[in-house]
Parts: structure tokens; C-alpha cells; sequence
């Protein structure tokens, strides 16, 4: 069977989309490609977003390759599948423009696998995996059409009707490879995120050590997909480095939910030429292992502190195990040893602003980055939402969007300053 995995162009007017606009790695398609291809079938990864491809070049490349099964995700690669675009106005360009040379569409991702009923519906597709897709897509090529009703972690429309079967699926990370990515994708992938202690002087990659986290914070949306802590092993991710490195890159980022200590891992790093960047929690880490994540070449770190309270950090199921002040004295002593060192926050409604003022100027002072807290979107998936409304039904993004657009009217550095509703955004009956 040929399968085309596709990213899409992505653009993001209008939406309150909070993650990073520049084109990333998508693992999920890397790891795809590579469980597909060692059961015998023929895959292509077109990346719309890292190649800059309208829609129709999408569709010519399809046409040149004839894919019997295509999918196409709802969020800009693993990264920010906990914090995609709310509506699917671009997933649904791209398939309203492909349809009739794209096979089977088979749609991945956060919709899918919160709302599959309604992401099958807006899109028009006739799967969608729940969970982590790695291995159902592997699954799901292997196996005859009349026999989807045995695949566990999809839905289906069989007989004009949406069939889910099972729960969402978690990959089973020790037995994935490592990536290995054509030396032109690298040589295109000039962004490093979330760094800047530097410009970059050569390529930048995304990596992933670990999968899942150990917590589960109100406002994070996993509960689907990449939830439970999974480790992957050590030789398969620095032999995945090593490859990186081999191909000029100068510059990981770990999109790990959470970056854990863990010294094997950062004494291989030590020995090689590489910088990095991390996204964790401060209260995981002492002086002792900060000083070493340092002199293993990390060069930034995002930590979630979320809110400068207790009251605050209990109201997000944070159970952080440091006061303030502890997590503070370790921020600062992070920047002794990495370049730049950045303070989350979240708008927990119980932290003073002339305190937060206070703290973030604190920081500042001493070279960490504190950002403005940012307004909360309750995501399906995230135990926020289900504390408000319980289980995402098919209306769970519409829901979600319309609460944070009557609840705030200032929104982060990176949103639109009026976002549009989801019905703005998307094309009215665009599956159908």
C-alpha cells in the first residue's frame, strides 16, 4: 500500500493558537513512516509546512504518487498537539482540495482523538485514530478494509454511521527507532526553538527522550494522547543525535512533556558538540543537576511555574513540592548555568498583580524571563474542561472556544488581537 503522510500548510488568522508558528519536526509522521515501511509499505512524508506548499501543490504531489491512504493531521507536529488550533479550517482546505486523489483519508491528531464523531464529519474522512498514531496507522495499512472492525483506537463510518472502537492508544516508545530524516528536510529546518542566547548558524531539530508526564495539571491537554510517562532508551536516542549531528545540526529541541533529570542522558550529551533546549518543571531538578543539564549544552529552558501562590499552584493540580521562594532561588541559579531561562505563568485568578509585578521584576533582575500570565484555555482533554462540562461531546471545541473568548479580552504576545469564532474560521459543511 503507498500512504501519504501530510502536514498541512498551516496558517493561523484569526485563531487564538498559542504555539509557535515556525515549521517543526513532525515526529509522529517520522515514527510512522518507519513502522509502515518495515511492514512492507511504501510512504511519503509531505511536509506543506517546512516545504511552504500551497494546497495544490499538495494535491499535484498526490497525484504523482497515487497514495491509497492519506492522512493528514489536526496540529503542527507532536509539540504542540497539547495546545493545537482550536478549529480545523486548514486540515479542511487541504482536504476539500485533495479529496478525489488522496485514497482513504485517515485524520491523526488532538481532534481526532478527543472529538473523532465531529472531526470525521468536518473533514470528510473516513478514519480517525484516537491516541498516539504511530502504531494504528501501522495496524490500520496492514489490514483489509472489511476487517477495520477488529482495530482498536479508531473510528470509522461504516454504512453511513461513525463506529469508535476502543480507547486512545499510547505507543509502546522503547520499541520505536531512531528517526532518521532525509538530509534535505534537515538542511531546510534552519529554526531552533525556543532559543535565543544566539542566532542560529546552522539547522535546529526536535527530539523527544520521553513521552507522557507523571502529572496532571488542570490546563494541560493529554489525557488522550501522550499521558503516561514513557522513557525511550538511551542508545536509540543518542544514535538518533548522532545521525542529527552527522547532518550539521547544531541545536535539539526536546519536545518531552516534561524534561526529567536524568544523568545518563545528560553525561552522553556532555560528550558531544550540541546545544538544547528544554521545556520542564523547576521543582524536579536541585542545583546539583541544573549544573550539569549546563555543562551538557543546554542553552534554554522553559519551566512551568504557572502561579506564584500555593493557593494558585493547588487550584491547577500542580503539586509542586517547593514554596515560591524555593522555586524562585532555583530559577536563578538555573541562569548561572544556561543562557536563558524562562518563568511560565498562567492567569490563575488568585495571584495580586502588584505581586506578580513584584515577582516577575525580581526575576528580571537576575536574567529570568517571567512572561505575563496567560489566559487559561480549557482544551478537551484537559482535566479543566471535564471539571467544567464533563467529557468532551461533539460540540467540545465550539464550547471551549466561546468560553475563552466571553471570559477574556486580552490574549498572549503570540494570539491575534481579535480572534474570530471557530464558525468564522471553518468552511460551513466542508466534509459533507
Amino acid at each position: 500500500m503507498r500512504v501519504a503522510l501530510v502536514n498541512p500548510p498551516w496558517s493561523f488568522e484569526g485563531s487564538i493558537y498559542f504555539g509557535c508558528r515556525e515549521p517543526h519536526l513532525p515526529l509522529e509522521y517520522g515514527y510512522a513512516k518507519a513502522l509502515l515501511e518495515q511492514e512492507g509499505h511504501e510512504v511519503q512524508i509531505v511536509d506543506a509546512q517546512l516545504d511552504k506548499l500551497r494546497t495544490s501543490d499538495v494535491r499535484a504531489r498526490l497525484e504523482a504518487f497515487q497514495p491509497n491512504m492519506t492522512v493528514v493531521t489536526t496540529a503542527p507536529s507532536y509539540l504542540f498537539w497539547r495546545c493545537a488550533p482550536p478549529e480545523l479550517r486548514v486540515p479542511q482546505q487541504l482536504v476539500a482540495e485533495v479529496r478525489d486523489v488522496a485514497g482513504t483519508v485517515v485524520v491523526v491528531g488532538p481532534h481526532a482523538s478527543t472529538t473523532p464523531r465531529t472531526t470525521l464529519r468536518k473533514l470528510g474522512a473516513q478514519v480517525a485514530v484516537l491516541g498516539e498514531c504511530e502504531e494504528v496507522l501501522a495496524r490500520l495499512a496492514s489490514t483489509p478494509r472489511r476487517q477495520w472492525a477488529q482495530i482498536e483506537s479508531i473510528a470509522h463510518v461504516e454504512g453511513g454511521q461513525v463506529r469508535v472502537q476502543g480507547t486512545s492508544a499510547a505507543c509502546d516508545v522503547g520499541k520505536l527507532p531512531p528517526l532518521r530524516w532525509p538530509r534535505e528536510t534537515i538542511a531546510r529546518h534552519a529554526h531552533q526553538h525556543h532559543r535565543f542566547d544566539r542566532k542560529p548558524r546552522g539547522p535546529g531539530a526536535e527530539v523527544e527522550s520521553s513521552r507522557g508526564c507523571p502529572y496532571h495539571c488542570t490546563f494541560c491537554a493529554k489525557s488522550e494522547f501522550r499521558n503516561d510517562l514513557r522513557k525511550r532508551p538511551l542508545a536509540v536516542v543518542m544514535d538518533e543525535i548522532d545521525a542529527l549531528l552527522g547532518q550539521g545540526v547544531e541545536y535539539v529541541y526536546f519536545v518531552d512533556e516534561i524534561f526529567l533529570p536524568n544523568r545518563e542522558l545528560l553525561e552522553a550529551l556532555c560528550r558531544r558538540d550540541l546545544a538544547f533546549g528544554v521545556q520542564m518543571r523547576i521543582d524536579n531538578w536541585n542545583e546539583e543537576a541544573l549544573a550539569l543539564l549546563g555543562r551538557a549544552g543546554c542553552v534554554s529552558i522553559e519551566a512551568g511555574v504557572e502561579s506564584i501562590t500555593p493557593e494558585g499552584r493547588s487550584l491547577l493540580a500542580k503539586k509542586c513540592r517547593m514554596s515560591t521562594e524555593q522555586l524562585t532561588d532555583l530559577l536563578v541559579f538555573a541562569k548561572q548555568h544556561v543562557p536563558f531561562v524562562q518563568a511560565n505563568l498562567i492567569e490563575a485568578r488568585t495571584d495580586a498583580p502588584e505581586d506578580v509585578a513584584r515577582w516577575r521584576k525580581h526575576l528580571h533582575d537576575h536574567g529570568v524571563w517571567a512572561n505575563e500570565p496567560v489566559p487559561m484555555f480549557p482544551y478537551p482533554g484537559s482535566p479543566d474542561y471535564e471539571l467544567r462540562w464533563g467529557p468532551p461531546d461533539d460540540d467540545a471545541w465550539e464550547r471551549a472556544h466561546a468560553h475563552y473568548l466571553l471570559q477574556y479580552r486580552a490574549f498572549s504576545d503570540i494570539q491575534d488581537s481579535q480572534p474570530l469564532s471557530i464558525s468564522q474560521l471553518e468552511l460551513p459543511d466542508a466534509g459533507r
